[in-house]
């Protein structure tokens, strides 16, 4: 009789509640939510900077890779990348002990890892130049010059869709959450990147009118993406539970 009574208070309580979110995973979105700043701040100093010709408007961020200087774009690639890889580890552990339909939780932390490996992969992978610049090269190229360059483009545009489709995933998870304003901006913020980036590649293939701004639609599509991804590692960060005070790192 009392082993019944035990298997009626187990089955009455049912399965236990989601582990609470610890240290590391606000560590982690906190890391996501500061990337995009820092590689913001990082890239407009270089433009400014650049003595050789560079031009913000037409040329593109991968392009302050060469010439005088380029490591330094290198490096902010991959220390851009790293955080923001952090950050959808946290995001899904977050989204994973989150009360609630579970949509959206893998496939949009997934995604968000996708562009973030991109990051990385663009500060390993130099870009061939392209618009002029450097200062006596061709507009454009008909062929790479070699696997490096061909990567990085490839890459680039694997992130670039994983960006786009994150945002429609969580458009998703947002909608069927009852919260339309996230879900709107999530939309947009897909709509945005990919109508921008479009133009800015069109640019950089030297269609004319548009080689000349280039650099400043990728400029506005890569704001875009970074000031989304900002925003939701803070929403979830916010919406954390409170960790207890025993909780270890």
């Amino acid at each position: 009789m009392n082993g019944l009574a035990n298997t009626g208070v187990l089955l009455a309580e049912g399965p236990p509640p989601p582990r609470k979110p610890d240290k590391a995973t606000r560590r982690s979105l906190l890391g996501g939510m500061l990337a995009g700043p820092l590689f913001t701040v990082a890239y407009l100093l270089e433009g400014a900077i650049k003595p050789d010709g560079y031009d913000p408007l037409r040329h593109p961020v991968s392009s302050l890779a060469l010439g005088e200087f380029g490591g330094l774009q290198t490096a902010s690639f991959i220390v851009a990348g790293v955080p923001s890889l952090a950050g959808a580890a946290g995001l899904r552990r977050a989204l994973r002990a989150a009360p609630g339909p579970r949509r959206g939780a893998r496939w949009g932390p997934l995604l968000l890892g996708i562009w973030a490996a991109q990051l990385v992969c663009m500060g390993i992978f130099r870009t061939d130049p392209v618009s002029g610049y450097p200062p006596g090269t061709p507009a454009a190229h008909e062929q790479y010059s070699g696997p490096a360059a061909a990567l990085h483009d490839a890459i680039a545009m694997l992130g670039f869709v994983a960006l786009a489709a994150a945002c429609v995933v969580f458009a998703v998870r947002f909608g069927v959450r009852r919260r339309p304003g996230w879900a709107a901006c999530s939309a947009l913020s897909a709509l945005g990147f990919l109508a921008t980036m479009a133009l800015a590649i069109a640019a950089f293939e030297q269609v004319e009118p548009l080689t000349a701004y280039g650099g400043l639609f990728q400029r506005i599509a890569i704001t875009i993406a970074w000031c989304w991804q900002t925003l939701l590692a803070a929403h979830t960060l916010r919406a954390l539970p409170d960790v207890p005070a025993t909780s270890s790192d």
